[in-house]
């Protein structure tokens, strides 16, 4: 099963990506998203190609952001495809049936939609505003997330959802109480200067005292 606490990376270039993700996986963080929307593809894959090996060494799933061909270049575990990026459908038949397909929703509509292509997890957001996204949908807080996992049941959609947005610690509990499956979190990890720290907690949060990795 997925793990319950997504570290989406951030820097202010490449070389702080890389060690914001290398902290994270010190700390305990066991999946990775690499997002790089202001670099090239031959940066992209550089990148791409240390991270993967980082999260190698620690055991963590390592997926990217976007760029199905620098995903299937180097082995990623799997990408992340918002609406407007490539199909999910064309990006299966790229990186076959064992890779982890996710996607972005904003909407019930959305969910469902993203659930009929077969996506294998759906990051909802946002909880509430971020400075992490240019183009930011509407904010859903909890009472979205509730309204759309109760149709989810209602029309038995299983997909594992992540709240998206930025969520601190305090928000988990209630995010929790609505269904969500789990939080994909970028700034609450890559801002603070302890980061073991924060996933640690944030990671109790998520799974209580059992086990997460």
């Amino acid at each position: 099963m997925h793990n319950r606490l997504q570290y989406i990376s951030q820097g202010r270039d490449l070389i702080e990506h890389l060690e914001n993700i290398r902290e994270a996986l010190d700390g305990g963080c066991q999946w990775i998203q690499l997002r790089l929307k202001k670099a090239n593809e031959k940066e992209i894959l550089a990148t791409a190609e240390k991270a993967r090996r980082l999260c190698l060494t620690y055991g963590a799933t390592f997926i990217i952001n976007d760029h199905v061909a620098i995903a299937k270049a180097i082995d990623a575990d799997g990408v992340h495809l918002g609406l407007e990026d490539m199909p999910v459908s064309k990006a299966r038949i790229i990186l076959g049936d064992a890779k982890i397909i996710g996607g972005t929703a904003n909407t019930f509509e959305q969910v469902r939609q993203r659930c009929e292509e077969g996506c294998r997890y759906i990051g909802v957001g946002p909880f509430r505003f971020t400075a992490t996204k240019d183009k930011l949908s509407p904010i859903l807080g909890t009472g979205g997330y509730e309204r759309i996992l109760s149709r989810m049941k209602q029309e038995q959609l299983t997909v594992p959802v992540f709240a998206i947005g930025g969520i601190l610690p305090a928000d988990i509990p209630a995010i929790l109480q609505t269904g969500v499956y789990g939080i994909a979190v970028s700034g609450v990890i890559s801002r603070h200067f302890r980061k073991n720290q924060i996933i640690t907690q944030l990671n109790h949060l998520l799974y209580g005292a059992t086990d997460h990795r």
